[in-house]
């Protein structure tokens, strides 16, 4: 039986997983693989903190460097874009492949990595960075390799789909649900990474350079959080037949990529927008495959634990078998013109606009919108806030996003108005 030597440098939450998956593990995938992964070292400032995993005192040190001299493969999971970036460099320039959960480090400097990794023929590997468990990276990778990639759709935040989620059931407004998920542990005490649509920004970043082979970093991504998303928003979404989630929204058009990160309004009945609570899902379309979804949990110890451990396997194979680089990590392909920009968005809008009750305010709405080339494909009109206010509810045909900015602007400046036009995208999934 072959083996070959891991260490884990960052031994929290996800680095005690996988500590423990390959403690117990081991035997079952040296059976299932013919080769077996040992956990060596682990480095970490703190070895004395109980993690509930029972690890012989000589596997830990506080010294990550020496391990990396020490070990096959390095696996970096302290997280962060500053002292991550140093260790993996420095072990890619020995030549040590590299095992990565690390997806803001990877979106804002994977050129500089992927390019380090294949300067010193070696490779990293980053299941667990996208969607946790799920193995949405190996199926792009080489799952979905015969195919070209005309979209992915990803909810890939456990935190936001929870909260609305929640909002949607429950009727409980933004601000009580964000609360009870910090204290349920679904949401940090500072949670702006996730609320605020970066973390899932950090994946779809992941995701376009797989498909496109193109790595466009973080700069071109629109992004938009939760944070304006009403319960009435929810409510009236799910009137109208749809369900509103925080959608990564990724898009081949006309050799230009489209990458976007917003609250979307998809069809209640699709299978993506049955995906609730923690969970995440991810949709790719290719031209053989056609339309595929993957469905799991997106973050925890144990299901990020098994991405992980997955990519320790891959990289003990080629390491084994003498295939350094077999299917290299990402490389640079086809060079498209640029991203597209968000103001030469295709798409269908909902707006809600509140309104004074009076004769004639619906005519200027709708003249608005028609000089600015901008068709309705419903309206409906609702009680608003007060006995004087009405709520006008508009469904747009496609249109360019700067045509909607430039009516509801317009909408906006009326007297008759009564407070901020109120926007959300739709896709027709």
């Amino acid at each position: 039986m072959k083996e070959f030597k891991v260490g884990i440098i960052g031994f929290g939450t996800v680095g005690a997983g996988v500590a423990d998956c390959l403690l117990n593990n081991a035997d079952t995938i040296a059976k299932r693989t013919g080769v077996k992964p040992v956990l060596a070292k682990i480095a970490d400032l703190d070895i004395t903190t109980d993690r509930g995993v029972k690890v012989p005192a000589s596997l830990l040190t506080t010294d990550a460097r020496a391990l990396i001299d020490e070990v096959d493969v390095v696996v970096e999971l302290i997280g962060g874009t500053t002292v991550a970036k140093k260790m993996i460099l420095s072990a890619l320039e020995k030549g040590k492949p590299v095992v990565t959960a690390n997806k803001a480090l990877l979106a804002e400097y994977g050129r500089e990595l992927f390019e380090t990794a294949e300067k010193y023929n070696t490779e990293i590997y980053y299941e667990a960075s996208v969607a946790g468990g799920i193995p949405i990276i190996k199926s792009l990778r080489e799952g979905f390799v015969g195919n070209r990639i005309s979209r992915i759709y990803g909810i890939m935040n456990g935190t936001c789909n929870y909260i609305l989620t929640r909002m949607q059931r429950e009727e409980i407004d933004f601000a009580p649900v964000l609360k009870d998920a910090q204290q349920l542990g679904y949401a940090e005490a500072n949670p702006s990474l996730d609320i605020d649509g970066f973390d899932t920004a950090h994946k779809a970043a992941i995701l376009s350079a797989l498909a496109y082979g193109k790595w466009f970093g973080m700069d071109p991504i629109y992004v938009q959080g939760l944070r304006d998303v009403t319960l009435s928003d929810i409510k009236l979404a799910d009137e109208l037949g749809y369900k509103i989630k925080l959608l990564a929204i990724i898009k081949k058009e006309n050799e230009n990529v489209e990458i976007r990160v917003h609250p979307t309004m998809i069809p209640k009945k699709t299978q993506l927008a049955m995906i609730d609570e923690v969970f995440n899902g991810v949709m790719v379309t290719g031209d053989y495959v056609g339309d595929t979804l993957f469905y799991g949990r997106g973050a925890g110890r144990a299901a990020t634990a098994s991405a992980v451990v997955s990519d320790i396997v891959d990289v003990g194979l080629n390491l084994t078998h003498n295939c350094v680089r077999r299917i290299p990590s990402f490389r640079e392909g086809a060079q498209f013109a640029e991203i597209v920009k968000m103001d030469d968005v295709n798409s269908r809008y909902y707006l809600r606009v509140q309104v004074v009750d009076q004769p004639g305010v619906l005519a200027k709405v709708a003249q608005l919108l028609s000089e600015n080339r901008i068709s309705i494909s419903s309206l409906v009109q609702r009680e608003g806030q007060s006995k004087n206010n009405v709520s006008l509810l508009i469904i747009t045909h496609m249109t360019v996003e700067k045509n909607i900015k430039h009516a509801i602007e317009a909408i906006n400046r009326l007297p008759e108005v009564r407070d901020t036009v109120k926007l959300i995208r739709i896709e027709d999934i």
